[in-house]
């Protein structure tokens, strides 16, 4: 039977960016357990949504995600995505975070 979850890999991804921005695209992949060219793909779907900013720091990238952003679903577009990645753990206001 497929194990299920309660967050999609865009989520889960969005998430883990969020705690860790300055992660390689491998460590993502092995921490979700999803394959690089899947990370590679959600995060060129979150940067083109607004959700984060890509910046090249050296041979690596550095992420900021937008937290002010309302969550896409039409039941949830009064909730943004910063209340999210709050409440699984993330303390992006208190880091600089852009929220």
């Amino acid at each position: 039977m497929h194990e299920w979850g309660f967050l999609t890999n865009q989520g889960l991804v969005l998430v883990y960016i969020a705690k860790n921005p300055e992660s390689t695209a491998r460590q993502i992949a092995t921490a979700i357990n999803i394959t690089e060219w899947t990370v590679h793909k959600i995060v060129g779907e979150l940067e083109k949504q607004g959700y984060i900013d890509r910046k090249k720091v050296g041979r690596k990238n550095s992420y900021r995600v937008h937290a002010s952003l309302n969550l896409r679903h039409e039941t949830l577009r009064d909730i943004d995505v910063g209340h999210l990645l709050e409440a699984l753990g993330w303390e992006g206001k208190h880091k600089g975070h852009q929220r």
